[in-house]
């Protein structure tokens, strides 16, 4: 799973716009892994997964009918839906409560958190085996570092 956040360099009138924005990005980015496992003679024949939490956004990629609030976005659209065509990603939606990536963004409330956190293997120390700075020190010096 690949998540990165950058800064766009034009401003969205909408949300879905900024989505859309982000999905033309994504696709690239799912292009390039698509090379690099080829590099490594790694074969991945089925469409890239590349999952929104936009319903208006993938409405907008899988529509072949231009309107006009979608008219400044136009080559996003062509990009993305020439590769929805061609069988090389497909944008399933996924709700945003199960999207992981919002952990890293937003504040998330306590049970969605915990899901987030049990979903990408993360586990909480018990206490026990968390140490103390007295048990650093020691460590330390039985590694020579103090």
């Amino acid at each position: 799973m690949i998540w990165r956040s950058k800064k766009q360099n034009v401003v969205s009138r909408s949300s879905a716009e900024a989505e859309f924005r982000s999905m033309a990005l994504g696709i690239c980015e799912l292009l390039w892994i698509k090379i690099i496992l080829e590099d490594l003679r790694i074969k991945w024949e089925e469409p890239m997964r590349l999952n929104c939490d936009n319903k208006s956004s993938i409405e907008i990629a899988h529509n072949p009918v231009q309107h006009d609030r979608t008219k400044h976005v136009e080559v996003d659209r062509h990009f993305i839906k020439d590769k929805i065509e061609s069988g090389l990603i497909c944008i399933p939606y996924v709700p945003t409560r199960e999207q992981l990536a919002d952990i890293l963004i937003k504040g998330v409330q306590n049970p969605s958190f915990k899901g987030i956190l049990d979903k990408l293997g993360m586990k909480n120390l018990p206490s026990s085996l968390r140490g103390s700075v007295e048990d650093s020190e020691e460590i330390k010096a039985d590694l020579n570092l103090i």
